[in-house]
Parts: C-alpha cells; structure tokens; sequence
C-alpha cells in the first residue's frame, strides 16, 4: 500500500512540474505580445535619427498565431515567429515588401541586426524589451500603447 502511495505522489510531482514548466514557458512569450517601436540600435556609427528620421521601426508580435511582423522603417515584414523561453529567432526567411526608400541604410541595419538577434529580456514593468545577441543587448523598443 506504501508503494502505491509513494508511485502516486512521484507521478503527480512530476506531472505538476511539467505542468509549471509550460505555464512558464507560455508566459515568457505572450508578454511579448503586441506592438513595440524600436528606440536603440547598436553598430552604425550613424546617429539612431538619422538612420530613422521618418518613421522608427516597430515590431508586432502575435504568440497564439506564431506570427512576427512590422515595418523596418520603410518596408512592412511578416514571419513566422520562432520563440522558447527568453531565446527567439529571426533567421527565417520573411516576406517583406517591396517599395522605394529614399535613403534605406536604417532598413538594411535593422534587418541585418534582427538576424543575430538570439535572445530577448522585457522589464519587470513590461514596457521596456531588449533584443540580445550573445550578451549584448544590440536592440531596444518600447511597447507601444493600444
């Protein structure tokens, strides 16, 4: 009878914690959920209003759909959105449109650095999100109100 009670409480703990993890999990990203617009960029040795003097960046993102998508700026962009913990991935091909951009250096910058882009970490607040590549914070957006 000890036996049985034993098994039954070691398969309930573990079932709970496997239960915990994907909560958790599910947590991380939809928090990521909605509209963000960048406000930093690392690399260019341009000035981030000169790069964006039109119209920032922003990022949209949709976890119950999987889905990615925003304007860089100039062209609007969608993807499938490639998320587990606080590690993303931007290495899948987006569809992106196409049209003329008087100058598109902030465009190239921000598509070139999204791409090494492997990990995010948002604020206790939730207003602020940071894209990481390593462990340098390379991007940072501020979630944008509804």
């Amino acid at each position: 009878m000890m036996k049985k009670i034993f098994t039954l409480v070691f398969f309930s703990l573990i079932l709970f914690s496997c239960n915990s993890s994907k909560n958790k999990k599910t947590d991380t990203a939809s928090k990521l959920d909605g509209t963000w617009e960048l406000n930093y960029i690392t690399g260019p040795r341009i000035t981030f209003d000169g790069l964006y003097p039109n119209k920032k960046p922003t990022i949209n993102f949709d976890t119950k759909e999987n889905r990615v998508s925003g304007n860089n700026s100039c062209n609007s962009y969608t993807g499938k959105l490639v998320v587990t913990d606080n590690k993303i991935d931007f290495t899948q091909p987006m569809a992106v449109t196409k049209m003329m951009c008087i100058d598109n250096q902030g465009e190239q910058v921000y598509m070139n650095t999204l791409q090494k882009i492997t990990s995010f970490d948002i604020t206790d607040d939730g207003k602020t999100l940071n894209f990481i590549s390593g462990d340098i914070a390379m991007m940072r957006f501020t979630k944008k109100e509804k």
